[in-house]
């Protein structure tokens, strides 16, 4: 009888089926490396978008060209997304390595690293791409009370890729933060797997 990789012996004693656990370990490599690789595609998409859209409008005989470095928001945006894709990269390479050697199990230190650097990542996309959806809405809505134009009537290209690479952004975001409860898992079943050990002995 075994539940989740977990049996009881005719001993009341746990047992610890290994082989079941190595399908898991596949699976979540697997899972990871997949997530890796769409944030390192998509944040490297969203950081093009973002620094290559520009519109220029003439208004009487002044020309005013609109830029990602016009809001702040979108510049903490390409600097996180630039940052996540650069990081997914080294762990994509990671997983790739560690599954070709079928070394699917790493150490406690290394899974601290990896969770801890994982949480960082996932706060810092959100927070980018929270900033940068509410920076959009302004642009696109308006602020009567403060008398803010909707920007986005005027720009209306630079407003329409800027959506784009925000989008991607929102994906690279929500792909974050699975990975960072994927890690989490990793991490904390290597203390659960010790005490299973430590049971048998």
């Amino acid at each position: 009888m075994s539940y989740l990789g977990v049996g009881v012996s005719p001993g009341n004693v746990p047992v610890y089926h290994s082989t079941n656990m190595k399908v898991l370990d596949r699976k979540i490599k697997i899972t990871e490396l997949v997530l890796r690789f769409v944030i390192l595609g998509l944040g490297v998409l969203s950081v093009v978008l973002i620094m290559t859209d520009s519109q220029v409008r003439e208004f009487f005989t002044i020309q005013k060209k609109a830029t990602y470095t016009d809001m702040k928001a979108l510049v903490f945006l390409v600097v996180a997304n630039g940052l996540v894709a650069g990081y997914s990269l080294i762990q994509g390479l990671r997983c790739a390595v560690s599954m070709i050697r079928g070394s699917l199990l790493f150490n406690k230190p290394l899974a601290w690293a990896i969770f801890s650097v994982d949480q960082v990542m996932a706060y810092v996309t959100v927070a980018a791409v929270s900033a940068a959806a509410q920076s959009a809405v302004f642009a696109k809505m308006g602020q009567s009370e403060l008398q803010w134009m909707k920007i986005c009537n005027m720009y209306g290209k630079f407003c329409n890729q800027v959506g784009e690479g925000l989008a991607s952004a929102i994906v690279v975001s929500i792909s974050m933060v699975v990975l960072s409860c994927i890690s989490a898992f990793s991490l904390f079943r290597l203390y659960g797997s010790s005490k299973i050990k430590k049971a048998l002995w």
